[in-house]
């Protein structure tokens, strides 16, 4: 079966301004049809990572590919396949929705009738129908976020390049945004997305990357990442404190908790690590009224990962 060719593909990626390294040797894969979350702290040269993959500043050396195109030598078909939606709106919000859309279909050389069309699909698409007629000007702000996107779906892009979407926006147009990210990548569409809510990147990334000093630091799933940092551990409540004490007799570098009958074994939480743990107490004498795992959370992850130099990976 053949090897899917990855939406993105970034390799030994180097960019300085002056005497300082922006970027020094940054490598990452995008999958197609997948959310890329990339996390950096202020300065990281996660912006710089951005401007170079969507062709608005040149790099220093390596090699790119986006959606099959060499951002170096083919930075033309790279810009046909792909959409980039800022931090704020790019709406004009004296048109009303049906025309921002309309003109944006005209631009990409939709004709006149082609453009009518495709603005309808995507108002449709983003609960919009109702409000193509009113001037941008009046929509709320989850409504203005959403026709953003929307005029950045016209010309059908392969990969959409979000940066911070839900920012200022109220926690139930940040649930419909991400409702909508998700049915993208259901089509078959990529995401490649920055932001600074870490709840975001875990509740819709397939993939996270975090950068530091210019590199990747860490790259893998939501669960991954935390299991790379100390903190996880396996509850086990028990039915009696006989049982308790056993238990501790078997893990005696546990916390032990009397009041609630409860040990915290530290774990990774990965099954082959639970699966010990369990098997360790395989006594029909011994029964476990309540089993939870517990692991750090991406701030966690982000604080640990960022804090230190020495590269980690999960790949």
């Amino acid at each position: 079966m053949p090897t899917k060719v990855p939406a993105i593909s970034a390799r030994r990626i180097r960019k300085r301004y002056g005497d300082q390294h922006v970027l020094d040797g940054l490598d990452l894969s995008v999958p197609s049809g997948s959310v890329y979350a990339l996390l950096g702290a202020n300065g990281a040269g996660k912006t710089t990572a951005v401007k170079i993959l969507t062709t608005l500043i040149p790099f220093d050396s390596g090699n790119i590919t986006v959606a099959g195109h060499s951002l170096r030598d083919d930075p033309q078909n790279v810009r046909r396949r792909i959409s980039v939606t800022g931090q704020y709106a790019a709406v004009d919000t004296l048109l009303t929705g049906t025309e921002n859309l309309v003109l944006l279909g005209e631009l990409n050389h939709l004709g006149r009738k082609g453009s009518r069309h495709r603005a309808e699909e995507l108002l449709q698409q983003f609960n919009l129908t109702e409000f193509g007629g009113k001037r941008a000007g009046e929509y709320s702000g989850g409504m203005l976020r959403r026709l953003d996107i929307a005029m950045s779906l016209v010309a059908q892009p392969e990969i959409v390049f979000l940066d911070e979407p839900t920012t200022g926006l109220d926690p139930r147009s940040r649930h419909e945004m991400w409702s909508i990210v998700r049915t993208l990548t259901k089509s078959g569409v990529t995401i490649f997305l920055t932001t600074q809510y870490l709840d975001e990147a875990d509740e819709l990334a397939d993939t996270i990357g975090v950068l530091n000093g210019g590199r990747l630091v860490a790259e893998g799933t939501p669960d991954e990442l935390k299991r790379l940092v100390p903190g996880g551990h396996v509850a086990l409540q028990f039915e009696n404190p006989a049982q308790l004490d056993y238990a501790t007799t078997v893990f005696p570098y546990a916390h032990k908790s009397p009041e609630t009958l409860t040990l915290q074994i530290p774990s990774d939480g990965a099954v082959s690590s639970i699966r010990t743990i369990l098997d360790s107490i395989d006594d029909p004498t011994v029964t476990v009224e309540k089993f939870s795992v517990h692991t750090p959370d991406l701030d966690d992850v982000f604080f640990a990962l960022t804090a230190q130099s020495k590269i980690a990976s999960v790949r």
